[in-house]
């Protein structure tokens, strides 16, 4: 740990959008939606809601984060992990502290979740510092061919990861073949999560209710570089939005390690009740060590 750095980050509370003269997308069955909850202040989404409680688009389980400089932006989603600190800098939120809990694409947003007070309080254009680490991290006790990526060193340790006679097995509550990976693939992981494109009745579920912050794991996918299919490759990740109608779009998968079979072993355990299924959870959140807030 010694030898990590850290960078403070700005972003600013992204309003809800649409495209111009646009009001609604074409679902699946095409069809018209209005694509409610897809960015800005979302209030009610939670960790451990399912993904598919909601009749929304992309919903997330906070505040979604950007920078109007285009640059300044990509930094900032390059750089913040999942478990980082983050803290509100203006409007009549100042002073809240809060985690981010994921990123999801379209140019690049981080999502960090806050108490129920708090994003009641926020307001599109309201200033939060995100305390950057763990890109670039290498645990010293995990195979060398492992990669890990959007995760806070700290969280990581939180997390159901053993490693024995070489091999690290990571606890998730489900693993997915790579054909349901969707809008993302081709995109750098370090910005983007990749959808997933499942519905409540997918086979490739088999019955799991998936839940926002859960932990999965994807065959064949590698995303080290651009995300894309190689054989035998397992790429572990985080559910960090919910589902959506638009085809080839759904639930975000948000990578956090990547590496060939033989040394990366997923191990599908959902867990009998909520404390014990592998998960990004309040309580894992708070295993990360607060930043100063002066």
């Amino acid at each position: 740990m010694s030898s990590i750095i850290a960078n403070n980050l700005l972003g600013f509370v992204e309003h809800a959008g649409l495209t111009p003269m646009v009001s609604y997308r074409i679902d699946r069955d095409g069809h018209p939606y209005v694509p409610v909850g897809d960015g800005g202040v979302v209030l009610g989404v939670h960790l451990g809601d399912s993904v598919f409680a909601t009749d929304t688009d992309h919903a997330a389980p906070g505040v979604t984060l950007v920078h109007p400089d285009p640059g300044s932006r990509f930094g900032l989603t390059s750089f913040a992990c999942v478990g980082n600190r983050a803290t509100v800098r203006s409007g009549a939120a100042t002073g809240a502290t809060g985690s981010v809990v994921g990123k999801r694409g379209e140019a690049g947003r981080v999502i960090v979740s806050f108490d129920d007070e708090t994003m009641a309080a926020l307001l599109p254009g309201d200033r939060i510092a995100v305390h950057a680490m763990g890109q670039g991290y290498e645990r010293a006790d995990l195979p060398e061919e492992i990669v890990l990526l959007n995760i806070d060193p700290a969280l990581l340790d939180a997390l159901p990861v053993t490693v024995d006679a070489g091999v690290a097995t990571v606890d998730v509550v489900g693993v997915l073949p790579s054909k349901v990976a969707g809008n993302g693939i081709g995109r750098p992981a370090h910005q983007w999560d990749v959808d997933l494109a499942v519905t409540p009745d997918s086979p490739e579920l088999d019955g799991i209710d998936m839940r926002l912050g859960d932990l999965f794991a994807v065959e064949h996918l590698d995303v080290r570089h651009n995300m894309g299919f190689r054989r035998d490759w397992i790429t572990v990740g985080i559910i960090v939005h919910g589902g959506s109608p638009m085809p080839g779009h759904g639930p975000g998968f948000l990578p956090i390690a990547c590496g060939p079979r033989r040394v990366l072993q997923p191990r599908a355990t959902p867990g009998e009740s909520a404390a014990e299924r592998p998960a990004l959870t309040s309580e894992r959140l708070a295993a990360v060590a607060p930043w100063p807030t002066a």
